[in-house]
C-alpha cells in the first residue's frame, strides 16, 4: 500500500502542469475508464467488439487468427447530465463460459478536480460505478458462476478511479486504482478484487495517438496468475463527432469486472485478440 501511495505522489508531483484539455481523446483509454467526460446534454453512442483468440488451440488460420469469433460485443448509450456527471446503459454478449454472459449494464461517472494550471491542480480525477445484471439462463452446472443459485448472484459490481495527468501536448499518463466485486464466485475466488492500473497516451497527431495501458490484480497468484492480469495496446483516431479505435489485448470482455476478475487469457497460450471500438456523439435539440 506504501508502494502504490508512493507512486501517486510522485505522479502527481510539484510542478504545476497546464490546462488539461483532451487528457485523451475518449472517455475510455483502451479497456479503462479515462479521465474524461461527455459535456453537457451530449449524447454518446458506442458499438464495440472484441475477436476471438488469434492464435493458440482456438485461434489460427481455421478460425481466421480470431476474427470467426467474437469474444465480447458492447453497444451502450451514454449521456452527459453536466460536464461532470455522465450516465450509460450498454448491454454486453460477456466473456461466456463458466462465466455469466447477457449483462445489462448501468454507469455513473462523476469528475471530482480538472487538471488547471491557474488554480494549481495538477491532475484530473474521475470515479466510475459500473453494475452488471446478468439475464441469462442459469447454467445446470454447479461448478460455473453462471449457475445463480440465488436472484442476487446475477449482480456484479465494478468501480474505478482515474488519475490522469496531461504532462504536455504530446504525452499523457493515468493511474487507476479500481475495484471488483462479484456477489458469487467459485469456492477458490474471492468476492472481491483490487487492482491498480497505469495508462499511456502519445498523440502523434491531432488526431492520431497510440495507447498503453496494464493492469495488477493484487490477488494470490493461485486464485489470479500474474500472466492473466489485463494488458492492451491500442491506436486512435478522433474527428468531429466520431472516434474510432483498434486495439490488441489479452482481455475478453470490456466491463471493468469482465477484464480484470475474470479474464484467464495467457498471452503465452496465443490468448491475444484483436477489438475495436466506433462513438458517435451527438446532441438532440428541441426544435423551437
Amino acid at each position: 500500500m506504501k508502494k502504490v501511495l508512493y507512486a501517486l505522489l510522485i505522479f502527481s508531483g510539484n510542478v504545476i502542469s497546464q490546462n488539461a484539455s483532451e487528457t485523451f481523446y475518449s472517455t475510455r483509454i483502451i479497456n479503462a475508464h479515462s479521465n474524461e467526460m461527455l459535456g453537457d446534454k451530449v449524447w454518446q453512442y458506442r458499438i464495440e467488439h472484441r475477436f476471438g483468440d488469434m492464435l493458440g488451440d482456438a485461434g489460427g488460420a481455421t478460425a481466421g487468427f480470431g476474427f470467426d469469433n467474437a469474444a465480447d460485443i458492447r453497444f451502450a448509450f451514454e449521456h452527459g447530465l453536466t460536464d461532470n456527471i455522465t450516465v450509460g446503459f450498454g448491454r454486453n454478449k460477456g466473456v461466456g463460459g463458466i462465466y455469466p454472459s447477457s449483462l445489462l449494464e448501468g454507469l455513473v461517472k462523476v469528475r471530482l478536480l480538472h487538471q488547471n494550471k491557474e488554480k494549481k491542480i495538477p491532475v484530473s480525477i474521475t470515479v466510475a460505478q459500473e453494475s452488471y445484471y446478468s439475464y441469462m439462463k442459469a447454467s445446470p452446472n454447479v461448478q460455473s458462476i453462471a449457475n445463480f443459485p440465488e436472484a442476487s448472484h446475477r449482480l456484479m459490481y465494478g468501480t474505478q478511479m482515474t488519475i490522469a495527468r496531461k504532462i504536455n501536448d504530446r504525452a499523457s499518463a493515468a493511474l487507476i486504482p479500481s475495484y471488483t466485486h462479484r456477489n458469487y464466485v467459485l469456492p477458490f475466488e474471492k468476492n472481491g478484487l483490487f487492482s491498480l492500473g497505469a495508462a499511456l497516451n502519445l498523440k502523434v497527431t491531432k488526431s492520431f495517438s497510440l495507447l498503453a495501458e496494464y493492469f495488477y490484480a493484487f490477488e494470490d497468484a493461485e486464485i489470479k496468475p500474474i500472466e492473466t492480469n489485463s494488458m492492451a495496446l491500442g491506436m486512435e483516431w478522433n474527428t468531429n463527432g466520431h472516434n474510432f479505435r483498434i486495439c490488441l489485448t489479452n482481455a475478453r470482455g470490456f466491463g471493468t469486472v469482465q477484464y480484470l476478475a475474470e479474464n484467464d487469457s495467457r498471452i503465452a497460450d496465443g490468448q491475444l485478440r484483436m477489438g475495436f471500438s466506433i462513438t458517435r456523439d451527438f446532441k438532440i435539440r428541441r426544435r423551437k
